[in-house]
């Protein structure tokens, strides 16, 4: 698919809960010039729209929490635009972000670096939304928007000690904090059947079906990067870049 007559070019950032995908985005917002970000968490229902599940709690990790038509009529806007609706306001960046623990000379050395390659690029604005639940097969129509889409892994018991450190969320009509047991019933589970099919034999914390996921263009990040936010920066900095250099050599 062309790309040359949009106005923006779209980075999606996936994965599950905790795996670093907020930090991620703003690093690389720092990172890369007129880079924007979107979060996929300013397109969550009302709260009294949010499904319950069986155990009469509700249910914030799945795909009935959000407005799928919004977030569609979003991306094609910014496509389109090359700007944001002006009718959207995030309410995510009222939401705290741990220590990234990143080296930040390798930050910028990165954006002195990007500063040099980019510049036949730069006017073009670069929108990053990371999400939760962005690539699974029923968000097919949303993956396919995105012009590169990085996939963050996290195990188990990484994501529960992340998750269960946070204070709570803001959400749209007030605050969330997550109940006792909400992370193994409802996080990891939610994660473990929206994604079961990018992994041999739907294990998550296993290996990757490396062809389907070249096929759908999602770019993964190796294991030895996955708790390391330095060098997961780098790995996606790289992604993006090369990108955003094909792009402007076409």
């Amino acid at each position: 698919m062309s790309t040359s007559g949009n106005k923006a070019v779209l980075i999606g950032v996936s994965g599950v809960s905790s795996s670093g995908k907020t930090t991620l985005a703003r690093l690389l917002r720092d990172i890369i010039p007129n880079t924007f970000i979107l979060h996929e968490d300013d397109f969550y229902k009302t709260d009294q729209e949010i499904p319950v599940n069986e155990d009469g709690v509700q249910d914030w990790d799945c795909l009935g929490s959000l407005d799928l038509d919004l977030l569609e009529k979003a991306l094609d806007f910014i496509k389109t635009h090359g700007y944001l609706p002006p009718d959207l306001e995030s309410k995510e960046d009222k939401n705290a972000v741990g220590e990234s623990g990143v080296d930040r000379q390798r930050v910028a050395g990165l954006r002195d670096a990007a500063h040099q390659k980019l510049k036949s690029s730069s006017n073009v604005p670069v929108f990053i939304i990371d999400g939760f639940l962005l690539f699974s097969q029923e968000m097919k129509h949303i993956r396919e928007l995105f012009d590169v889409k990085l996939f963050l892994r996290a195990n188990h018991k990484t994501v529960k000690q992340r998750r269960e450190a946070r204070t709570g969320y803001v959400t749209l009509e007030g605050f969330w904090e997550d109940p006792p047991g909400y992370v193994d019933s409802v996080v990891w589970a939610n994660y473990a059947k929206d994604h079961a099919f990018l992994f041999e034999d739907g294990d998550v914390e296993g290996q990757l079906r490396d062809e389907l996921c070249q096929e759908l263009k999602i770019d993964t990040a190796p294991l030895a990067v996955q708790t390391n936010m330095t060098e997961c920066v780098t790995w996606a900095y790289e992604k993006i870049s090369n990108h955003l250099s094909e792009r402007a050599a076409n």
